[in-house]
């Protein structure tokens, strides 16, 4: 079978409803949880504003837009590597120069719902995706590999999303070794449900935020607060996770959508 037979079959098989389109990313607007840094940063990401230009008033009579007020890494989004000290030096980690080719690709979903539902500082550890592997198959390079937690089911209470104490955050993420191991396997990139593709605790890791120290070191993606996983199945579903072309930019908000074949 050619390609263009199978992109023909593809386009059928949408039209028909036989493969659906998911919804992966949360709304964008003044309540979404936005990532709070220490106070010894000197700034964080502002919350997100909305404004309108006009709807249909003295101001634009037959037109309706907004303009808006949003950090790189708000909502769901796309970290590319040039957001890490780690990835600084590729020059095609930036969001207007990374390759498009590399950001459609089959996804690898780890249901880690129930043991998250026990302990919100529950981590992935490589020995645990080994496990994965061999129940569902192996990973394979140029894929993404995200974390169910349902975590993204706490967003609408940005308190319960965030989820922090007088000792940090508290949710759940990868380990050194699950990161290692799943870089050894040639992954795209790595997603989450939480604010961050960390786990909150991840600061006393060494090296400190794998996800971020190492993926961007490889020139490796990242994706946070994704939502809406418990709807794609462990295998078999292509992740669709394109960022804003923004010039130089470490990072995008993203409509990411997965295509999952119906039943």
């Amino acid at each position: 079978m050619n390609s263009s037979s199978v992109l023909g079959e593809l386009g059928a098989l949408l039209l028909d409803g036989k493969v659906e389109v998911v919804d992966l990313s949360g709304s964008l607007g003044p309540d979404t949880p936005i990532l709070q840094l220490p106070e010894d940063f000197a700034k964080n990401t502002p919350k997100i504003e909305i404004h309108k230009i006009s709807e249909y008033d003295e101001d634009g009579p037959f037109f309706a837009w907004n303009w808006l007020k949003l950090g790189e890494h708000s909502g769901t989004h796309f970290d590319a590597p040039h957001h890490w000290i780690t990835g600084k030096d590729f020059e095609d980690g930036y969001t207007d120069t990374i390759p498009m080719q590399r950001l459609v690709a089959p996804v690898n979903v780890i249901d880690c719902s129930d043991e998250v539902a026990k302990n919100p500082d529950f981590l992935l550890s490589a020995d645990a995706v080994r496990a994965w592997e061999e129940v569902h198959g192996e990973i394979s390079s140029g894929e993404w590999v995200v974390m169910r937690s349902d975590w993204y089911k706490r967003s609408n209470d940005t308190s319960a999303f965030l989820n922090a104490d007088e000792s940090g955050p508290h949710s759940p993420g990868p380990t050194v070794d699950c990161i290692q191991y799943l870089l050894s396997k040639g992954i795209v990139g790595w997603g989450n449900e939480c604010i961050g593709t960390d786990a909150g605790q991840a600061g006393g890791m060494n090296p400190p935020y794998p996800a971020h120290n190492l993926l961007h070191a490889a020139n490796r993606y990242g994706l946070a607060s994704l939502n809406c996983l418990d709807r794609l199945p462990a295998k078999g579903a292509i992740l669709i996770a394109a960022p804003l072309k923004i010039v130089r930019g470490t990072g995008s908000p993203i409509r990411a959508l997965a295509l999952v074949p119906k039943g």
